[in-house]
């Protein structure tokens, strides 16, 4: 197994196949920007991709924020990720938070984001690059660019419209308002609301049922789940095709056959 990442500003446990990330910067309300989160996310992810030991990750944030997503202390001094003239700041992004959602596009395992407060910002798509949320009751999710006179720099306008639709995405985008965490079920943002005490072991119970599934198996069905949308059905059944030989030739394969018929033969 690949050595864990030496982590700044998060957390990293790795048991039962599920590693959890913790976002540590509580002082900061786990801010993206001016820390060193975004190394220790992407560290964690290329960790992720070659630890065959891993089948889950979930990410969380430790304090009362799950992440205030930039660090508006910086923008007003034009310091730290946001100093500079156009070709500067751009360049600055390519090399920074953006490093975050193409890192977690790449993740081969399901991503759990478990909410544990306000997810604001970049704070908020980062919480979208999840596969799965589950949010706290004092969760609240905005998209609140617009009102720092900014834009969605990090690729959230990329990935709330496919997770929502585009409608809804543009109205919380353009207006930037913040919503609660029922609202956020709602419109589908997260798959379940849950009391703050549960909200880990609620996370933790979902993680360990999909880490029990054969974990080869696991990360093929991801990258289709991703491949899906943007193929033709015909293109998309040949990928269906290979990847389901893999599986078959799987030692994996053969002993999950072998424990469904001995759970058979039991009843």
């Amino acid at each position: 197994m690949p050595s864990k990442p030496k982590l700044t500003d998060a957390l990293l446990t790795l048991e039962d196949r599920v590693a959890t990330l913790t976002f540590n910067r509580h002082d900061l309300r786990n801010a993206l920007t001016g820390s060193q989160l975004i190394n220790d996310i992407v560290s964690t992810a290329n960790w992720v991709n070659h630890c065959d030991d891993v089948s889950v990750l979930v990410m969380t944030g430790s304090g009362s924020a799950f992440s205030a997503g930039g660090n508006i202390r910086d923008m007003a001094n034009r310091g730290g990720d946001f100093a500079g003239g156009v070709a500067e700041c751009a360049d600055r992004y390519r090399k920074g938070i953006q490093r975050i959602p193409l890192a977690l596009q790449e993740v081969e395992v399901p991503i759990i984001a478990a909410v544990n407060g306000p997810a604001i910002g970049a704070g908020f798509d980062l919480a979208n690059m999840a596969d799965i949320r589950i949010a706290s009751e004092h969760a609240k999710f905005g998209e609140t660019f617009l009102n720092l006179g900014i834009i969605p720099g990090d690729g959230g306008a990329w990935f709330m419209q496919r997770l929502i639709g585009y409608q809804r995405a543009f109205e919380l985008t353009l207006t930037g308002r913040i919503i609660d965490a029922a609202e956020a079920k709602e419109l589908g943002i997260v798959l379940e609301v849950v009391p703050a005490a549960e909200l880990m072991s609620t996370a933790n119970t979902m993680a360990g049922r999909i880490a029990s599934q054969p974990p080869k198996a696991t990360r093929l069905t991801k990258r289709l789940m991703k491949m899906a949308p943007r193929m033709e059905l015909k293109d998309f059944l040949d990928v269906c095709a290979n990847f389901q030989g893999m599986c078959h030739n799987e030692p994996e394969h053969l002993e999950a056959v072998n424990r469904m018929l001995e759970a058979m033969a039991k009843k």
